[in-house]
Order: C-alpha cells, then structure tokens, then sequence
C-alpha cells in the first residue's frame, strides 16, 4: 500500500500529525508512507524511518505563475507513486486540490469547522471520519482518519526518534553537562500569546536564586533573538541564549535534554510534549483543550476571571491590554516550576 499525507505546516500542527504515521507503519509496516510538508520544516522529517519520500511545498511560491512549473514537478512526482491513499490533515482548500491533484484511489480528510468545511475542502475527499465533539484536541482530531483505513489507535509508538548524531552535535558545541537545563520558549507567532518578556526576566531571577544547579535555556528562531538576549542579560553565566542559533532538528534534540520547559502556547511547546519533557504552558487567548500540550504531566497555566479567555483571536480588544497574560505572576509560574523540579529529583 502507498499512502500520501498532505500536512505541510506549521510545526505544531506537524507534530500533531506524525501519530498518524507512527501507527500507520506500526499496523502496516508494508506501506509505503510520504509526507507534503512545508520546504522550510522539512528538516523535521528528513531521514525519518517510518518516510518512504518527502514532497516539499514552497508556501511563499505557490500563488506565483513563474513558480508554476515548480508546483506542476511536484504534482508529477505524486502521481508517478499511484498512491493508494491520500490523507488530507490540513483540511484547507490548498492542501484538498494537492490532494485532488496526487490522484489517488482513496482520498480521506475533514469536515468540520477547523479542517475540511472552512473552505470547502470536503468537496475532494471520499472519506470523512465522525465528527469529535467541539473542542476535541488538533492530535485527536488527527488520528480520527485512522479508523477509516482499520488501524487501531494506541499510544505505543515512538513520537520523535532520538537522532544521536545531531544530539553528539550539541554536547560539542554547548556545555551540556553538569547541569539540570530548564528551557524557556518566550517567542510566539501571535504577539497577544506571548507572555511579557519582562515576566520571563523576572521569571529567570527567581528560578536562578531558588535552584542553584539550574541553567537556563532560551530557544527561539531569529525574531526571537531580542527576547533571547533581555532574558540571558540576567545573569549570563547560568543562561544560555540559543535563539536564532539552532537549525531544527537541534532544537527537537534540545528539548529532548530539558528537564522542563517553561512555553508560550508556540510550536516547540508541542516539540516539547511529544518528546514526554514536563512543560508549563502558559495561555492567553487560545484554549488549551485543542492545542494545548497533548498527554499527561503538563501543566497549563491560563487565567479564569477573565471573561474573555479564550478569546481564539490574534489580536487583544480587552481595555487592559493582554491582561489575560499579564496576570499569570513570574512567582507563582516559579512556584510550579520548582515544586516539578523538586518532584522529578526525587
């Protein structure tokens, strides 16, 4: 069997979907499996056991005619593997005509409200699975598909494959050792989802004097490289500011090593997750219960009397502006953080 899964981004959602491949190779190891992805998270998957190809998609390129050739090589190459099944877990109309497009026999995807009805990409898929009750998480939602091709769910897999080459790259290049790292994720693409940089300062002070075998990681792209910098000046010699300087898959090692990550509801926080690391997420206006840090031993951090939360909208309308994030204190975040340090020394 050849299968296709279109999830081209971004990086939460990705990881989100990579159940649906571990269990589909666990209870077919026979099938051939590729992955559409955005070109740009590709490193994600490269050399992935359980990926028989990887098809890159260039977001940026797409609408463009002069790039049209590009798209159309692509669209060539899915056809040539005459999938069986083309799985469809963005639910946009985009990924529904790559679907339409790779002409295979079976096509599968969504249709509700976050995937498959918002654009009408329901129109190109053969199969859809049972609606999940609203609210339902992104992961869960993912591995609804599964039933449809009679591959049972479980969590019996391996989300993210340790890489030792790439983990051997950071105890070269970084003082690893000796040390219990927390890590802290103060970037986020939506600015009223992050928690004010002076919070995590503040944050980074009391972590710093209460546990004095703790260093402190920041790790973020390069838009993060100012947050990085104001967080590490606290005191230098115990932060480390990874911002900007990690290519992706050493990032996933990374936070493989943390002993807790401390997270604005972002991308590596679901890196994190899959990884089984503790994390501490700290919510604004998104809901927790759909995208929230997926299994047991996280904690989720979001404010109740604000009538707003969650508001699900990119920008803050509230009189007090981010007053749902600026109420979660540096102290009581710190007070989680140490008592979870505390439990796990044990």
């Amino acid at each position: 069997m050849k299968i296709l899964i279109l999830k081209p981004s971004s990086l939460g959602d990705v990881i989100h979907a990579l159940p649906v491949l571990r269990l589909l190779k666990a209870h077919r190891p026979e099938a051939e499996v590729c992955w559409w992805i955005e070109a740009g998270l590709r490193p994600l998957l490269a050399d992935d056991p359980d990926l028989a190809h990887v098809f890159p998609f260039h977001r940026d390129r797409w609408a463009a005619p002069g790039h049209w050739g590009e798209i159309a090589r692509v669209i060539r190459g899915m056809r040539a593997r005459s999938f069986d099944v083309a799985i469809d877990l963005q639910g946009l109309a985009r990924s529904a005509l790559f679907t339409w497009s790779a002409g295979a026999a079976l096509k599968i995807g969504f249709d509700n409200a976050p995937e498959g009805s918002r654009e009408g990409a329901r129109a190109a898929y053969d199969l859809v699975p049972p609606p999940l009750p609203p609210g339902s998480h992104a992961v869960d939602r993912c591995l609804s598909v599964l039933p449809l091709l009679g591959v049972p769910v479980h969590r019996n897999f391996v989300w993210l494959p340790e890489r030792p080459r790439v983990a051997a790259q950071l105890r070269d290049r970084w003082p690893v050792a000796g040390a219990r790292w927390i890590t802290l994720l103060p970037g986020a693409r939506w600015d009223n989802k992050r928690w004010p940089v002076g919070h995590f300062q503040e944050l980074t002070r009391l972590l710093l004097a209460a546990l004095p075998e703790v260093k402190i990681s920041i790790l973020g792209g390069k838009v993060d490289a100012p947050l990085g910098a104001a967080i590490a000046s606290i005191q230098p010699e115990r932060c480390l500011d990874l911002c900007g300087r990690t290519s992706l898959p050493e990032m996933v090692e990374w936070l493989r090593l943390s002993e807790l990550v401390i997270t604005n509801d972002t991308g590596p926080m679901h890196v994190a997750a899959a990884l089984g690391r503790p994390v501490i997420a700290l919510f604004g206006p998104t809901a927790p219960s759909r995208t929230g840090p997926y299994g047991a031993g996280h904690d989720v951090m979001q404010v109740k009397h604000l009538s707003c939360v969650p508001c699900l909208k990119s920008r803050c309308t509230h009189p007090e502006a981010l007053a749902c994030l600026h109420s979660l204190t540096p102290a009581s975040v710190s007070d989680l953080a140490v008592r979870r340090l505390g439990m796990a020394a044990r």
